[in-house]
């Protein structure tokens, strides 16, 4: 009688683990930078139809990576789940931490009991009046949830992306000037003797949530806005100094 094949539960997660992210590590990142008026998520599309970023509720919005029908699946119960509580009890109870925790809890029981993880990281964001009660929560392929302030990337060139972002984003920062960091930072070369991309606006998936607005904060900038945005933001670049 032959022995059953054995892999031990660190190695089995372990695999899991490397397959989710190397299957992330495919996508275009997508970038979600925090900005005085609200939080801008930005992310190289040349697709119309199918969408990175999405909205999900009054002042809550979706960001995402990794496999589209993993996500798209999880965005549609994101929305299911607002609606259903914001009918059930009232549209102040729907907040971007409770749908973090409802999503955290599907990844985790898939990563745990599933052959195979989904293939997909998420950022659920919320604006608040005030800066102060902007939520941003990265969630990875296993369930684990992470609080972030500023910015966040998700996708192929995060670790990279990130150390850029931190070194060049601010607080306070106009919409203008964080779409071009934005838009910079995606076209950065991966190697140093490589050049930079300019990435055009028509490739461009850009929203935002924006607390000025009186309900729902969530919208898209494309085509001429999002044109006259990003041109903004380069009159408002400091000249170079003179020899």
């Amino acid at each position: 009688m032959s022995m059953p094949f054995y892999v031990s539960p660190e190695q089995l997660m372990k695999d899991r683990a490397d397959y989710a992210r190397k299957g992330i590590a495919r996508g275009r990142s997508v970038v979600v930078l925090q900005y005085d008026d609200g939080i801008a998520f930005a992310t190289e599309n040349p697709s119309r139809a199918l969408h990175k970023i999405s909205e999900i509720y009054d002042r809550i919005g979706f960001a995402a990576v990794g496999k589209y029908n993993e996500f798209e699946n999880l965005r549609v119960a994101g929305v299911r789940y607002a609606d259903l509580r914001g009918y059930s009890y009232d549209r102040h109870d729907v907040n971007a931490r409770g749908l973090a925790n409802a999503y955290a809890q599907t990844l985790g029981t898939v990563f745990t009991t599933e052959s195979k993880p989904l293939e997909v990281e998420l950022v659920v964001a919320e604006v608040g009046r005030e800066p102060s009660g902007d939520q941003v929560y990265r969630l990875s392929y296993d369930g684990s949830v992470t609080d972030e302030h500023g910015y966040v990337v998700m996708g192929g060139q995060a670790d990279r992306l990130g150390a850029l972002l931190e070194a060049q984003w601010r607080a306070g920062m106009s919409l203008p000037q964080v779409l071009a960091l934005a838009v910079r930072v995606l076209g950065s070369p991966a190697d140093e003797h490589a050049q930079a991309r300019v990435i055009p606006a028509a490739q461009l998936e850009v929203a935002v949530l924006d607390r000025t607005r009186p309900r729902r904060a969530f919208r898209r900038l494309t085509g001429a806005l999002l044109e006259d945005l990003l041109g903004a933001a380069e009159g408002d670049e400091e000249p170079a100094p003179a020899p």
